[in-house]
């Protein structure tokens, strides 16, 4: 599972990690995050994060 990158703030999302803060599980995919999910550094969507190849 590839970690994705917040193109507004930097924010890196770990699939390893989650975001338990925002009751995401160790182990869920970026693409698997629900829809209104939100980056909890600056709040813009998932439409906002790039692939970190």
């Amino acid at each position: 599972m590839k970690k994705h990158i917040c193109d507004v703030c930097g924010y890196t999302y770990d699939p390893a990690v989650g975001d338990p803060g925002n009751g995401i599980s160790a182990g869920t995919s970026f693409e698997a995050l629900p829809d209104d999910w939100v980056c909890p550094e600056c709040g813009v969507g998932k439409d906002q994060f790039s692939a970190v190849e």
